[in-house]
C-alpha cells in the first residue's frame, strides 16, 4: 500500500479484510516488545495502585517508577519498530531500483 498516492479500491479491500484480531497479531509479530511494555505498564499501574491504597508507600512509589520505566521502554520499542519498518522498505526499494525492476 502507497501511502503517498490516493487510496485505490485494491487498497480499500485491502483495509476492510483486516479485521481486529488479524490486525492485532500481525503488528504483535512485527513488533513484539510494545506488547510487553504495555503489559509491564499496566502490571505497575495496577499493583502500584493497589499497594498504594493498602497503605504501602515504599512499594507503591516503587511500582510508579516502574511504571515510568516501563512507559519509556514501549515508547522507544515503538519508536524502533517504526525506524526499523522504515528501514526494511528502504531496503527492498534499493534491491529492486539495483535488479532493475521498479
Amino acid at each position: 500500500m502507497n501511502l503517498t498516492n490516493p487510496l485505490t479500491d485494491e487498497d480499500l479491500d485491502y483495509i476492510k479484510q483486516d479485521n481486529f484480531s488479524t490486525k492485532f497479531f500481525r503488528k504483535t509479530k512485527e513488533n513484539p516488545l510494545v506488547p510487553l511494555g504495555l503489559g509491564v505498564t499496566v502490571f505497575a499501574l495496577v499493583y502500584g495502585s493497589l499497594q498504594m491504597k493498602s497503605g504501602d508507600v515504599r512499594k507503591s512509589q516503587l511500582m510508579m517508577r516502574l511504571r515510568v520505566g516501563a512507559q519509556a521502554f514501549t515508547l522507544f520499542s515503538l519508536l524502533g519498530g517504526v525506524y526499523y519498518q522504515g528501514w526494511k522498505e528502504r531496503r527492498a526499494k534499493a534491491k529492486a531500483n539495483v535488479s532493475g525492476i521498479e
